[in-house]
């Protein structure tokens, strides 16, 4: 009896001694690339509602085969341009996407409690979220525009002078309308705000195109991506863009600076893979299934009027 007790033990101490050491199947890693690696999957943050970069698939079902926790969100559940993008960085990394849906407002503040690893849902690169959050290499860059009610009088910045616009909290095209820090350079802000209007945040930008299409009338036109208007007005939206493009945005994957576990790794292997989609065209490829245009080339190596003249 005493033996077999003595080897039990000697089992059990040998045991905690190689998990201690990490071995045993179980490795602690020192770093979110690591990290990503042994659990199998990457958990991404993205907007469930901003069509066509990153929006619910209707028709998709989870696989029973899955490693995404039960509260993400599977690649056959989501669908949009950011979404490709983050199943693509899954691919290169040699992982499962899996995607979680939080508030916008959540996403930008920083300090994501270790919820999840990057955010590759079309965020804006400004002084202001640095402080917060580091960022990868822009992955593609889109004009903001304005719209309105397809049926509208209004035709230009001027006339929407002292009306009510709506724009996404916590949003680029927010900061834009109060004419706070854009965080952007000069350069790639080309208009002004009409004078004396009343910003009525929503939760999205894509809410607002949503809000006035269906009749809310407690606001007279919307700012968002050229891209979401052009989406917009596919879907059927009796919505229109007024004017030109007001500033371009460039746009990239985000890691927050509180994260428990080192992310400079996962940065650096992030941008690897983008530069590489770059180089290889799968960015210009996927522009172009989305957006039946090309706008991943970097404005400032193509001329910023390119941006400008969009209409």
């Amino acid at each position: 009896m005493k033996k077999t007790i003595l080897i039990v033990s000697l089992m059990a101490v040998t045991a905690l001694l190689l998990a201690a050491c990490g071995g045993g199947g179980g490795a602690t890693a020192d770093n979110l690339l690591d990290d990503v690696k042994n659990r199998g999957y990457i958990l991404v943050s993205t907007d469930p509602n901003y069509e066509p970069q990153s929006f619910l698939n209707t028709d998709g079902s989870r696989p029973s085969d899955t490693a995404c926790p039960t509260d993400a969100l599977t690649t056959a559940e989501m669908q949009g341009f950011d979404v490709d993008v983050a199943i693509a960085v899954g691919e290169g990394l040699g992982v499962e996407t899996c995607f979680a849906t939080p508030n916008w407002d959540i996403i930008t503040a920083g300090n994501w409690a270790d919820k999840w690893d990057v955010s590759i849902g079309s965020m804006t690169i400004t002084t202001d979220r640095q402080k917060v959050l580091d960022f990868s290499v822009p992955y593609y860059y889109t004009p903001a525009v304005i719209a309105v009610s397809a049926d509208s009088e209004y035709a230009s910045l001027d006339d929407l002078a002292g009306m009510a616009i709506c724009a996404g909290a916590s949003t680029t095209y927010e900061v834009w309308l109060t004419q706070g820090d854009m965080g952007i350079p000069a350069s790639s802000i080309y208009a002004q705000p009409p004078a004396d209007i009343t910003v009525v945040p929503l939760d999205t930008d894509q809410e607002c195109a949503q809000a006035l299409a269906a009749g809310r009338t407690d606001f007279a036109a919307y700012v968002t991506s050229q891209t979401v208007v052009n989406a917009n007005i596919a879907a059927g939206l009796p919505v229109k863009q007024i004017g030109k493009a007001v500033f371009s945005e460039d746009l990239a994957p985000s890691y927050d600076k509180s994260s428990t576990l080192p992310t400079d790794s996962l940065r650096a292997a992030i941008d690897e893979i983008i530069t590489g989609m770059h180089s290889d065209g799968t960015l210009t490829a996927l522009s172009m299934k989305w957006f039946e245009e090309d706008i991943t080339m970097d404005p400032t190596q193509i001329g910023r009027a390119s941006c400008r003249e969009r209409v």
